[in-house]
């Protein structure tokens, strides 16, 4: 009965993720884009300059959130046992981590929407609707105790290549240029 319930659930999962990413998508390729938006009150490249530092941070706490669950994995080289803090640090990191991403892709989505007028911006558009979709199939594997050993890793390194490619297709050109 539990691999069954593990099927519907990875079905579900994926399900959430693609209907996520789909009404993101749809959105922000129906919704008017307001270039003049404002995040934090600022404009323009002010914005895109706040958002790249922002979006620096997310990367880092990726990275923290990839190494903790590498150290409760134990397939953190060298790091032993991870001590009883570790996973609340964890789901604090990524409680933290998705409520800093809100205010970018809010921005985002509001100001440009979808675009896809080059490979780079199309990858950040696409990368940014499936990131919400993956994050919410995320949060529905750390709930679920019937799933394979691989579903919850798989779905967490998604999440930390999604904030890559993010990062590298925006924050870093913004910080480059």
């Amino acid at each position: 009965m539990s691999t069954r319930w593990a099927g519907l659930r990875l079905i579900a999962a994926a399900g959430l993720t693609l209907a996520t990413t789909a009404v993101l998508y749809v959105f922000g390729r129906t919704h008017a884009p307001d270039y003049a938006s404002s995040l934090f009150g600022r404009h323009g490249n002010d914005a895109n300059l706040l958002k790249a530092q922002l979006g620096t941070a997310l990367l880092c706490l990726a990275l923290y959130q990839l190494i903790l669950a590498l150290w409760m994995y134990r397939r953190l080289p060298g790091a032993g046992t991870a001590p009883r803090p570790v996973p609340l640090a964890h789901r604090i990191g990524g409680a933290v981590l998705f409520a800093l991403s809100l205010p970018i892709a809010y921005h985002c989505i509001t100001a440009y929407g979808v675009e896809t007028y080059n490979a780079r911006v199309a990858l950040h558009s696409l990368a940014g609707c499936f990131f919400y979709g993956a994050f919410a199939a995320k949060v529905l594997f750390v709930r679920s105790r019937h799933l394979p050993a691989w579903a919850l890793p798989l779905a967490g390194g998604t999440l930390v290549t999604l904030i890559v490619i993010l990062w590298s297709s925006a924050a870093l050109w913004q910080l480059a240029h």
